[in-house]
């Protein structure tokens, strides 16, 4: 892991610690774990990709020498979520901190076009097996709800399940992993946008709803990233370079490129950690400065 992962033992409250984090074999969650890892914080690491979360996990706790464990678990399935509950509480004891990083998109909740003219005809000879629709009148309505209930509703049946243990201990706190889309809608990804705007809002009222018993709750919303669900709209699948839409998105972040996986680890530590203990409700982003420029 880089060299950013060396010195996050300095924030307060983590050591010993057990969190859960959902997706967190995939891209972005590979980074945070680490950075957890490296703060001393005990892991599960829950995804539908058994052996990616085992993989991370046996890497995790060679480098870094703190208990880590992989378990397969689906976030749209209850029943899941319980059995890797009680394992965890097994191996690990009572759950201190929940990330919900679980989500993404799909080409099957992404338009083609990014606008659409007066009077053209959209949508009347297109299948709802098109992987790409063209607009929002063709879009396939499972393919928004996959999109909207992997993010939103996944976030809410995990906390659901994993959240009764912090309030059990009158302490902790969740993390939600939202985007900087929920803030700015991003053209062709309905179903993405909306979601993550749901997560930044159930972020909120989670945040008053537990805040009497000793639960913070807050999210980051992380700029543009390079993860495996945007590759293909924003690099060409052939040649690697920027498409116009990746272009675009490199035009208007002042710090002119994508983030790092790493780039996330500070921030989640610090709303994590007690350095952060009269902080709830809150959605940062973590963006290269996208959401504070106007474009000119």
């Amino acid at each position: 892991m880089t060299s950013q992962s060396s010195n996050y033992k300095g924030f307060p409250g983590l050591q010993e610690k057990t969190c859960i984090i959902t997706g967190g074999a995939g891209v972005l969650g590979s980074a945070i774990c680490h950075g957890l890892a490296s703060g001393g914080i005990r892991l599960a690491v829950l995804d539908l990709n058994r052996q990616a979360a085992e993989n991370l996990a046996r890497q995790i706790e060679a480098s870094y020498q703190t208990p880590c464990i992989g378990i397969e678990a689906d976030v749209l399935n209850r029943e899941s979520l319980e059995k890797a509950r009680d394992k965890i509480h097994k191996e690990l004891g009572q759950i201190d901190f929940l990330i919900n990083g679980a989500g993404g998109n799909s080409p099957k909740a992404t338009t083609e076009a990014e606008n659409i003219q007066k009077g053209r005809n959209h949508g009347s000879s297109r299948s709802n097996h098109d992987s790409s629709p063209t607009s929002i009148f063709d879009l396939p309505l499972e393919g928004f709800e996959f999109v909207f209930d992997l993010n939103f509703t996944g976030t809410l049946l995990s906390t659901q399940v994993f959240g009764a243990d912090l309030v059990d201990k009158g302490s902790g706190a969740i993390l939600n992993i939202s985007s900087m889309t929920s803030y700015r809608p991003l053209t062709k990804v309905p179903a993405y946008s909306a979601a993550k705007a749901s997560v930044n809002n159930f972020t909120q009222w989670l945040a008053v709803h537990l805040a009497p018993a000793g639960v913070r709750v807050n999210a980051i919303a992380p700029g543009f990233f390079l993860t495996s669900q945007n590759r293909f709209l924003l690099t060409d699948q052939e040649t690697g370079a920027p498409t116009p839409r990746g272009q675009k998105i490199i035009a208007n972040t002042p710090m002119g490129k994508y983030g790092q996986p790493e780039d996330l680890q500070g921030a989640t530590l610090f709303l994590l950690s007690e350095l952060s203990s009269f902080i709830t409700g809150i959605i940062l982003p973590v963006d290269g400065g996208y959401s504070a420029f106007g474009g000119v």
